[in-house]
């Protein structure tokens, strides 16, 4: 059994990449893990810096919130008898993704692209480029439906 990895982060390419999963699922008799990953908020110091503990709450709700919406997506592989768990994890989208490959043995990673276009890319990076860099199994990347290059 195939173990595919699919991070989501609800943008228009999501219903896109869930749909690639059922079919491969489907077709490999695989399981599925949906996971978002919530980046941790990027706080000022100083005076005017928010305690740590009001931060760990944002967090958490951020986590409770996506843990509920991949719930809701879990429903399209309930019905096909598909395997799928789900998972909210905090970090850097490309570092998690990767980790959690590694952690739960997936043989494939299936992620949209945003398509922001190549200069974009090339000046900021993509998560996208980042895991293929850095993964050992495979990825496969779903482009949006419509494309700025």
């Amino acid at each position: 059994m195939k173990t595919f990895l699919v991070p989501v982060d609800f943008s228009p390419v999501t219903d896109k990449v869930i749909d690639a999963a059922l079919g491969f699922a489907r077709a490999m008799q695989g399981r599925v893990i949906l996971l978002h990953i919530i980046q941790p908020p990027v706080i000022a110091g100083g005076e005017h810096a928010l305690p740590a503990d009001v931060i760990e709450e944002v967090v958490q709700n951020n986590q409770r919130a996506a843990l509920q919406k991949l719930d809701g997506r879990r429903e399209s592989f309930r019905k096909e008898a598909i395997d799928c768990s789900v998972a909210a994890e905090v970090g850097a989208p490309d570092r998690v993704i990767v980790a959690e490959a590694a952690k739960r043995q997936a043989d494939f990673i299936i992620m949209g692209s945003h398509g922001h276009g190549r200069l974009y890319d090339f000046l900021v990076g993509s998560t996208a480029s980042g895991v293929i860099k850095q993964a050992t199994c495979g990825v496969i990347v779903i482009p949006p439906a419509d494309r700025h290059d």
